[in-house]
């Protein structure tokens, strides 16, 4: 027969094994998560789906952006090298307006004079097919720093200051470019009389009367 401490004992024993065969499943009851429902994972898609897309849009826009940037350095580089190219260009077309300006009077019915006269139109058609045209430089128009050069600035009668009296050498420009700007005589205002200084009057130093009478 068992004594009450053995009964005791054997309780204990009983309690710890109920225990560590219980354990295991509140511990994996505990770890295993609820899985989500479907809503909840179309929801995560869609949003994942929205920042892709944000993304690659943010990517087309740089790219874009960068072709623009990249036509546009292109452009502008060849507009300047056109630009370099046409002012190297001008000064022969100045030779041919002053030969055809200066041209002898018995050479009028030689037939070399009238070539001249071809080559410089075709020339002159060439730089209007490039966009160049002449700068307006006239007598009486204002002087524009941005396009004309003063070369002289003189009173003359006739015209206001800041007018322009006469062109020494045409100007041209390639659309807003100004490839070389007209050179042009200014006219200034006359400059106005000083007046002359009024002469001081001089008066007599005076001399001690009472000096002179008492000698």
């Amino acid at each position: 027969m068992k004594t009450k401490t053995e009964k005791q004992t054997e309780e204990i024993i009983e309690e710890e094994i109920m225990a560590v065969d219980t354990e295991p499943a509140s511990v994996a009851a505990e770890e295993s998560p609820e899985k989500p429902t479907a809503e909840e994972l179309l929801a995560e898609v869609e949003a994942r789906a929205a920042q892709n897309m944000d993304g690659w849009q943010r990517a087309q826009a740089s790219l874009e952006n960068y072709r623009k940037r990249v036509r546009a350095e292109q452009e502008e580089w060849l507009a300047s090298a056109n630009a370099a190219l046409l002012v190297r260009l001008l000064p022969i077309l100045d030779d041919f307006e002053r030969a055809l300006a200066n041209m002898p009077e018995e050479f009028a019915g030689h037939s070399w004079p009238d070539g001249l006269t071809l080559v410089k139109q075709k020339f002159l058609r060439l730089l209007e097919v490039e966009g160049v045209t002449a700068i307006e430089a006239q007598p009486g128009q204002s002087f524009d720093p941005f396009y004309h050069e003063a070369i002289l600035y003189q009173e003359t009668p006739g015209f206001e200051d800041g007018q322009i009296v006469a062109q020494s050498q045409p100007g041209y420009q390639q659309g807003r470019r100004v490839l070389r700007p007209a050179l042009v005589m200014v006219s200034k205002a006359p400059a106005t009389p000083q007046p002359e200084p009024e002469a001081v009057a001089s008066t007599p130093p005076e001399t001690d009367t009472q000096s002179t009478t008492g000698e």
